[in-house]
């Protein structure tokens, strides 16, 4: 990598961003409104509905099992936003290259769904566009269920090239052979490595 293209970009405080990782302020406030005895009060959840059918515990652990866990846009940003840019000792969350507005999730077919992220480099003519898409790709095939499609794109109008690089991103055969590169597995572990 030559030298940094955007060496002043933009960067959102960590405490902006959305999470649902921890408890945000307002959050806080709710619990403390009870202030000393919050903790001591029981929550309402514990008492059933009267006009619910009751289930044995040996029928709602099979249903456990055959239910899908939902995955919203929210998490999908969890998952992603803590990668680090290749170019910057910055996320991606925090130099606003991925946005939860960005994220969205389809249904594709019966039980399948499709994860479409929108990524927005930090100046329109990037030249880590590519490996910043392969590294969000590469973190969510990994982490999510395979009942999730993943479509990495450049957000259109925001990168120079940006119908070139949502072709070699969308290409499969492209994809495979970037993660046969050693150089580019090297650059894209080093991405990955802050994520939690």
């Amino acid at each position: 990598m030559p030298g940094i293209e955007n060496a002043n970009p933009t960067i959102r405080n960590a405490s902006d961003l959305p999470t649902r990782r921890g408890r945000t302020s307002s959050q806080n406030d709710k619990k403390n409104t009870l202030g000393l005895f919050a903790s001591s009060i029981p929550s309402s959840t514990y008492l059933s509905d009267p006009f619910e059918p009751t289930t044995t515990s040996s029928d709602s652990e099979s249903d456990d099992e055959n239910a899908a866990e939902p995955i919203d846009e929210q998490e999908i940003y969890d998952l992603i936003s803590t990668i680090s840019d290749p170019e910057h000792p910055l996320s991606l969350g925090s130099l606003a290259v991925v946005n939860l507005p960005d994220i969205h999730i389809r249904p594709l077919a019966r039980d399948l769904q499709t994860v479409l992220v929108e990524i927005t480099p930090t100046i329109t003519h990037c030249s880590l566009a590519t490996v910043i898409g392969l590294g969000v790709r590469t973190r969510l095939e990994q982490a999510l269920p395979p009942r999730f499609r993943v479509d990495v794109r450049i957000k259109e109008g925001t990168h120079s090239t940006g119908e070139q690089v949502n072709k070699q991103l969308a290409d499969k055969e492209r994809v495979a052979a970037a993660l046969e590169n050693a150089q580019l597995i090297g650059v894209v572990r080093k991405m990955l490595e802050t994520c939690q």
